[in-house]
């Protein structure tokens, strides 16, 4: 049988694919945690159970409403975006004139607060989604077999992340809410609503990480520890991108779970500490992460 690198290409270019769907979820959350540190200075450790709502948001839907995959991919994150509205605007507002630590240990406490509704109200047995019928089945490409519903995953998450990234770095928008960060007084003078302006790219930022959680709905089960199993890594992902550098969420994302499929297909056994060996190095070398800058 022909073989690439030892490796039957189904197996490797099935891992690859497994990374880079792993890689399109990190890239996805990394993403919303680097725009609520880079531009509010938050580090949203709630990100994880914001993202498990999205996921239970979308079955609660379907299975009490009957809002079917593609509306819940809409409805979704507008609905769980709203709750951070409301959150930035009752708690994390409070804290922006306080140290980091603040807000990490309100969005830790908030975090195992609403991993602990779902799970007093759900239970911790997953609970199953279906993948729409309009993505079931996949492709066979000849050398391995690709589901439709993967494929999508990478490319939707691609749309959304370098779409983020062109809307923060190159529109008129963009800049207004970077210099909205930098200089809120002077921003405010050109009548801009400054206070509005983040707390809308808060309630952004959730919503990205519930979008994720619709996409992943009918790859994982939907359990409460869906995000607490996640958060961990993607923030590792953020410390080797650099702290809210939004490309660096991005490449670092994609290309971390590329890695980490390769080694579960060369050596499996590092395959759960690749990414945290990888953060190791780049913290000794560069600590202030690979696309970020140093204060």
């Amino acid at each position: 049988m022909f073989e690439l690198l030892g490796i039957p290409p189904q197996a490797l270019f099935g891992q690859l694919l497994l990374g880079l769907i792993n890689g399109s979820f990190y890239a996805l959350l990394s993403l919303g945690l680097a725009v609520i540190f880079g531009l509010l200075n938050i580090i949203n450790f709630s990100h994880g159970a914001q993202y498990m709502m999205g996921a239970f948001f979308a079955w609660m839907g379907l299975t009490y409403l009957g809002i079917p995959y593609w509306g819940a991919l809409i409805l979704v994150p507008i609905a769980v975006g709203a709750t951070g509205v409301l959150l930035e605007r009752l708690m994390i507002s409070r804290l922006y004139h306080l140290d980091h630590l603040y807000g990490l240990l309100l969005t830790f406490g908030l975090a195992l607060i609403l991993q602990g509704l779902f799970r007093n109200q759900f239970g911790v047995s997953g609970l199953p989604y279906s993948i729409p019928s309009q993505l079931s089945g996949g492709q066979n490409l000849g050398f391995m077999f690709l589901p439709n519903y993967r494929a999508w995953v990478v490319l939707a998450s691609l749309v959304v992340c370098f779409g983020t990234w062109f809307a923060i770095e190159r529109t008129r928008l963009g800049a207004y809410l970077r210099a909205a960060t930098e200089n809120p007084t002077l921003v405010g003078a050109f009548g801009i609503n400054v206070p509005r302006m983040i707390t809308l790219t808060y309630g952004f930022g959730v919503a990205l990480a519930a979008f994720a959680g619709v996409l992943a709905a009918p790859i994982y089960s939907v359990n409460p520890n869906m995000g607490a199993d996640l958060i961990i890594v993607v923030f590792a992902v953020v410390v080797i991108g650099g702290m809210g550098s939004i490309l660096g969420a991005i490449l670092t994302g994609f290309g971390l779970g590329i890695v980490e499929g390769l080694t579960k297909v060369f050596y499996p056994e590092a395959s759960s500490v690749a990414i945290f060996v990888i953060m190791a190095i780049v913290l000794l070398v560069k600590p202030a992460g690979l696309f970020g800058r140093a204060a």
